[in-house]
């Protein structure tokens, strides 16, 4: 009799457990750029698993262009639809915000994505080996580097076209970055972005060893990142006894209502707010590469393959940035008071450290990544604005700035002499008199690096200074000018150096690149120039993007 009671008393439990969950609802629709962009990724892990080896690289690469000018289809299908504007909510159970800072970041992660998968699948660059097409990547990834698997591998044509998913899945996590509204959706779409770029970094197929230490360095310093990050999620949900933005917003304001008795012992604790704050904020500089988080950048930048650093250096910075816009603008605007000191002096060391040490640099790759880390300075100074102006500006920075770094490091893909590319500033002489269009089409892209009016460099600049000085932070828009002049040093000196210095005999060559690489520069110069020109709409375009929803 007892156990027929205990039966029912556990059945009648188990059924009223069973009623009290809600099923998630879930709007499809307006999570499709993820979905489609996830989709053609797990679609690309099987394709290396069933179609046949020659095929591949075309598969892959036809499936990766269709996925990621659908994902953008559908971005522009929510704008159009006013899901930027009117119809901003917060959707998938309070997991993913739908707003226009959200759409206009995705836009222009997908835009920047398609571009840099073109310099994936450059053939064309290296002489062909064996009678094989080469492209920048390892012939196989597991093969130790200079041993006899490797040389069979080169011998036998193989090529590891495992680089287009993996870029998929980066994208993936790139597009939920921005978009998260709770802590736990930040951290594990930093994660699923971040792997992927580990293992892409490891595979250049010269100078292997070098590739491979760049990605363990990344790999190591992010790992400690992710902890700081993981840390300060901890802490902040000790605070609020949530991990969503607008609950932890609501217990920094003091508006929050239905406190749960359990959790009322710590809540409110100013110390677990400061601390976690802190450390979130930390885990997202280190993705920004501003100082003193920025010493993985420059070996990061040199040692991976050419277009992983083009592709990482522009929609890394895009999704990272408006991961940090949403936290500092949705969830700690009660702490304004607090960081907006520590962010002045981030702001002022990462502009002036990224534009001194640059002047320093004799390598190409690393003199760019200095540039990133300066860049991530003049952005930042739009981020401390405090205003929706200041929200907009950054938005249209960070999509003028990354088709310019995507092209910049294309560019950087053409000029090789026999150990590849030739990446040392003393080879680069007198490249405009050997190769003309080349070294213009390059001063191009490092006069809207310095910020030369007519380029997208200055309208970025400029929207971002003129927000900071409205915001009250009219000190930083001196030092930024002053950061901007010395970044302009040695960029003019790379075009000096292009144009006015003798050609060597021996120097590199430069080499013929396919429509692919070609397209990616053109598109990099177009919205360079347009956005220098006539940037009027684009910044409209990111004024209307400018509203968070709460």
């Amino acid at each position: 009799m007892s156990a027929t009671v205990v039966h029912s008393l556990w059945t009648t439990t188990a059924a009223d457990g069973i009623t009290k969950i809600p099923a998630p609802n879930i709007e499809y629709a307006q999570l499709s750029p993820v979905l489609i962009v996830l989709g053609a990724a797990v679609l690309g892990i099987l394709a290396e698993a069933f179609v046949p080896r020659r095929g591949r690289y075309h598969t892959q690469l036809f499936l990766s262009v269709v996925a990621l000018a659908a994902g953008f289809a559908a971005v522009v299908g929510l704008a159009a639809g006013g899901y930027g504007t009117t119809k901003k909510h917060i959707a998938a159970m309070g997991a993913i915000a739908v707003d226009g800072p959200a759409l206009f970041l995705q836009g222009t992660i997908l835009l920047a994505s398609i571009v840099a998968v073109f310099t994936f699948a450059e053939r064309k660059l290296d002489p062909e080996a064996h009678g094989n097409r080469v492209d920048s990547f390892v012939a196989q990834a597991a093969a130790v580097p200079g041993s006899d698997t490797e040389k069979a591998a080169v011998k036998a044509g193989f090529t590891t076209t495992e680089v287009f998913p993996l870029a998929l899945f980066a994208v993936a996590g790139m597009l939920v970055f921005p978009a998260a509204n709770d802590l736990l959706t930040l951290f594990i779409a930093l994660e699923v972005f971040s792997l992927p770029l580990y293992l892409l970094c490891a595979l250049a197929r010269r100078k292997r060893l070098m590739s491979q230490e760049a990605a363990v360095k990344y790999f190591l310093l992010g790992a400690f990142s992710s902890a700081f990050l993981l840390f300060g999620i901890a802490l902040l949900y000790g605070y609020a006894g949530s991990v969503s933005y607008a609950r932890i917003a609501e217990v920094v304001n003091g508006t929050v209502q239905n406190v749960d008795p359990a959790l009322a012992e710590t809540m409110g604790n100013d110390a677990l707010l400061l601390i976690g704050g802190a450390m979130v904020l930390m885990g997202l500089l280190f993705k920004v590469g501003a100082v003193p988080f920025h010493m993985w950048t420059p070996d990061v930048y040199q040692g991976a393959p050419t277009p992983v650093t083009g592709f990482m250096a522009a929609a890394t910075k895009v999704a990272a940035f408006g991961a940090l816009l949403r936290l500092l603008y949705v969830v700690l605007p009660g702490l304004r008071w607090d960081w907006r000191p520590v962010m002045w002096g981030v702001v002022i060391v990462t502009m002036l450290g990224g534009a001194i040490v640059a002047i320093t640099q004799t390598d190409i790759k690393r003199l760019l990544a200095y540039s990133s880390i300066a860049h991530a300075g003049f952005i930042l100074a739009g981020v401390i604005a405090g205003t929706s102006d200041g929200i907009s500006s950054v938005l249209f920075y960070l999509a003028a700035y990354s088709f310019v770094t995507i092209g910049a490091f294309a560019v950087v893909t053409l000029v090789r002499d026999a150990g590849g590319e030739a990446t040392h500033l003393s080879k680069w002489a007198g490249l405009g008199r050997r190769s003309p269009l080349v070294a213009a089409v390059f001063a191009v892209f490092l006069l809207a690096f310095a910020g030369i009016p007519l380029t997208s460099g200055f309208s970025g600049k400029f929207a971002v200074f003129k927000a900071a000085a409205d915001g009250g932070a009219g000190v930083l828009v001196v030092i930024g000018v002053i950061a901007s002049a010395i970044a302009a040093f040695f960029y003019i000196r790379v075009i000096v150096l292009m144009f006015f210095s003798e050609p060597k005999p021996e120097g590199p060559t430069v080499a013929v690149p396919s429509a692919l690489t070609t397209t990616a520069i053109a598109v990099g110069i177009a919205v360079t120039l347009v956005l220098g020109v006539a940037p009027q709409y684009f910044l409209d375009l990111a004024g209307q993007a400018g509203g968070f929803v709460r």
